[in-house]
């Protein structure tokens, strides 16, 4: 017989992280070591990490540093937390900026513009709060519940989530070797 040994997830986590990549590193293992620590799946962790960064690198490129410090300088807030419900929610507050965060269409040589869409693709929401002070907060909630036996064990993988809505061309008539024929 085998003891199941249930572990919490700290219920909340919230850090300071400097405007600029220099702390992104530092609050993604920070967020792997305590989401692991609580017993969450490695494919749930995998993706929280991921909008964490996304998140993180918006609020850095197109928002401004929390309170009255000069644009590069100060920080945005970083945190996760496991609600009552079990639902993992993971937060990025700046101190807001130009525009409204919104999902772009960069082309296919665009060397940026996909953040959001990747939150899209692996979160099970996401959304944008602000706040009576100009604070700009974006959150995604990463799955539904943590402490489900089947959480993070998504029916269809990553590409298959991002590519869905893109049918491919049918190829089926296509014969590549063709043209190398002509190469001789």
């Amino acid at each position: 017989m085998a003891l199941v040994v249930a572990q919490e997830v700290p219920t909340s986590s919230s850090m300071a992280v400097p405007h600029g990549p220099a702390g992104v590193g530092k609050a993604r293992h920070r967020m792997r070591a305590q989401l692991r620590s609580g017993g969450v799946s490695e494919s749930i962790i995998d993706d929280a990490v991921l909008i964490l960064s996304e998140l993180l690198s918006n609020a850095c490129k197109h928002g401004r540093p929390l309170g009255d410090t000069p644009a590069g300088d100060g920080d945005v807030r970083a945190a996760w937390r496991v609600d009552a419900r079990g639902r993992l929610v993971v937060e990025v507050t700046d101190g807001g900026g130009p525009t409204r965060p919104a999902p772009a269409t960069p082309s296919v040589t665009a060397h940026g513009g996909r953040g959001l869409n990747i939150i899209t693709a692996l979160a099970d929401d996401w959304g944008v709060r602000d706040d009576i002070r100009g604070e700009v907060t974006v959150w995604a909630l990463v799955h539904e519940d943590v402490h489900d036996p089947d959480a993070g064990c998504r029916r269809e993988g990553f590409a298959t989530r991002v590519t869905r809505s893109a049918p491919l061309p049918d190829l089926s008539g296509l014969d590549f070797a063709d043209v190398f024929d002509d190469l001789d």
